[in-house]
């Protein structure tokens, strides 16, 4: 269950757990609000992200999988050019 809080420190009295909930108190947000709360959340996302490309190209992880896959058929020409 997450306690939806203001950057303001003022407290919202309802508790949401669903996504249902967490978009309806988002959308019951200032406007100010809701564009910080935007802000942090793209923030959080693209943190995340570059936190999983950096765990899925650890040496033997999905993409160190992939790109030696690719090294090796570039480097026995099964690769072709594309125009």
């Amino acid at each position: 269950m997450i306690k939806v809080e203001t950057i303001t420190a003022r407290k919202y009295s309802a508790a949401v757990s669903t996504l249902t909930e967490i978009e309806a108190a988002i959308a019951r947000l200032p406007k100010d609000e809701f564009w910080s709360l935007t802000e942090r959340l793209i923030a959080l996302r693209e943190d995340k992200w570059d936190a999983q490309i950096e765990e899925d190209a650890r040496p033997g992880d999905p993409l160190d999988k992939l790109a030696r896959k690719a090294i090796k058929d570039f480097e026995a020409e099964r690769c072709k050019s594309v125009p």
